[in-house]
């Protein structure tokens, strides 16, 4: 039993005639005549009774027909759904953001799904690499956008769409150090200074440029997940931040000597082998435009 034989049925049971069922359906009479003795013979029992040129639905036929009608009526709205889920005008989005990349991207995703997708669900998750990595996994989640340096390598998870993000030092415009030429790490340590959870590559980075004493877990005084927060600290004490330029345009850059050089690196994270969400296309357009340095 088909859809087509369906159709066929609920066409020949509307007109009541094979003639004109069969042009109706762009078919020939003989082939609609096949379709529904094929369904009759599946069914086990006649659909029509041949009366003279008529042909009238048994008492069978009559119930088969008003299921078919509800199939076939749910198989339409199928198609529209599956149009509709591949043109990202409902369905969910679920994903997961690291902290540097939520403090940018947050508030334009859910502005772009506000506006252009309205009918979508999304749930962004925030937390540690690792938990969001065990929640992709777990199909908890959709997709990730974090800083793959803290990522570790696996098979199962397909990284895509990087951006490179300067890091920086940074300070309130009336921080004692703000009108520095040059900022030396002692100098630096006059201060308590804030960042989220570093990555081993951050933290080789910053002990080749400023010896043992930069370590983070000596360097960092002030760390939560939450970048936001931390920025706000930085705006309103002495604290200084380390966070990707970008996200704090209203900090002061500090001039480090010597000079940090160290980029993030925010990439989009899936599991390989599976199909992914149609708004991550929208995603990866977001990430292009907003993830970028100034200039």
């Amino acid at each position: 039993m088909t859809l087509v034989q369906l159709k066929h049925l609920i066409e020949l049971a509307t007109s009541g005639s094979f003639s004109r069922a069969a042009e109706n359906l762009h078919l020939t009479q003989p082939a609609l005549s096949r379709s529904i003795k094929t369904l009759e013979d599946e069914l086990g029992q006649a659909l029509f009774d041949r009366i003279g040129r008529k042909n009238e639905l048994t008492v069978f036929g009559a119930h088969i027909v008003q299921r078919a009608r509800v199939l076939v009526d749910e198989a339409n709205e199928l198609r529209q759904t599956s149009r509709r889920l591949q043109n990202g005008e409902i369905g969910q989005f679920r994903v997961g953001m690291g902290s540097g990349p939520g403090a940018m991207l947050m508030t334009p995703l859910l502005m772009l799904m506000a506006t252009e997708h309205p009918q979508v669900h999304i749930n962004i998750s925030r937390g540690s690499t690792a938990l969001l990595v065990q929640a992709l996994r777990d199909r908890v989640l959709d997709a990730l956008i974090l800083d793959i340096r803290s990522l570790q390598p696996a098979a199962d998870l397909k990284v895509q769409a990087v951006q490179e993000m300067a890091g920086a030092f940074m300070c309130r415009r009336g921080h004692p150090l703000a009108k520095k030429r040059s900022v030396s790490f002692e100098m630096l340590r006059d201060y308590p200074l804030a960042s989220t959870p570093l990555s081993d590559e951050v933290a080789r980075v910053l002990m080749e440029r400023y010896g043992p004493q930069a370590h983070p877990d000596q360097l960092v005084n002030l760390r939560c997940e939450e970048i936001s927060s931390l920025l706000e600290v930085a705006r309103h004490s002495d604290t200084v931040v380390l966070t990707i330029r970008a996200s704090a345009p209203d900090l002061v850059d500090l001039p480090m000597a010597p000079a940090l050089n160290s980029k993030a690196r925010f990439g989009l994270v899936s599991i390989a082998e599976r199909t992914e969400s149609p708004l991550l296309v929208k995603v990866r357009q977001l990430m292009d435009t907003i993830l970028k340095d100034a200039g």
